[in-house]
């Protein structure tokens, strides 16, 4: 008798099993610093694609969307590290915020088998990285920036960094052009949820995040 086996993607929150739904909602926060771990994890989302025969590790991947949200919590969590005062702490907030404006920007930090599979940055990457919306509309990044030697802001404020894995800073643009010629947000109020999917021969399947209305 003959046994097939299939693929399996494995998706959890940083934090749990249970992914938290996440606001898009925008304006003032009043984080401390002591909240940087709770936001990171709501923003964070873990992943792993392999096959049950042998439970051959295709890709590990962990990847935070830095949001308004999120990006808040940074500043507040990196201005008390630096000691940076009230200006230069305004100046990076407003910097990191308007960036936050822009474009859509995920720190992404994978494993692979094969370290040439999982540079993103080259032909030779067996995957590819899509911005996806619960609408079915997608964009690809404008820009995939490697982090060759990550350091301790790195492996500090995003502790999944290991030398185990390869990181990347992974930058979409905030519109989409649809079938009918027109210019949407890719991430906009209406969305019930969006995900950075990875693709190729290896297989396809998506980090989602779920989003609450309003």
């Amino acid at each position: 008798m003959k046994v097939r086996f299939g693929a399996v993607m494995v998706v959890a929150a940083s934090a749990g099993c249970a992914a938290p739904h996440v606001s898009l909602v925008q304006g003032p926060r009043s984080y401390t610093a002591e909240d940087y771990d709770s936001v990171l994890g709501r923003w964070t989302r873990d992943g792993q694609w392999f096959q049950l025969q042998g439970l051959d590790n295709r890709i590990a991947v962990t990847a935070t969307y830095e949001s308004w949200d999120f990006r808040w919590a940074y500043v507040v969590r990196y201005a008390q590290d630096f000691r940076l005062n009230t200006t230069e702490r305004e100046d990076l907030l407003r910097h990191s915020l308007e960036s936050a404006q822009q474009e859509h920007e995920f720190y992404v930090a994978l494993y692979t088998q094969s370290r040439r599979w999982g540079d993103l940055t080259r032909p030779t990457s067996a995957w590819r990285v899509l911005l996806v919306n619960d609408r079915r509309e997608s964009v690809a990044p404008v820009a995939i920036e490697p982090i060759t030697r990550p350091g301790s802001v790195e492996r500090t404020y995003f502790p999944y960094t290991t030398v185990w894995r390869q990181a990347f800073r992974i930058r979409f643009p905030r519109y989409v052009r649809t079938e009918s010629g027109t210019e949407v947000e890719i991430i906009d109020p209406r969305v019930h949820s969006f995900s950075l999917r990875f693709s190729g021969p290896l297989g396809t399947d998506d980090l989602v995040w779920e989003v609450v209305p309003g």
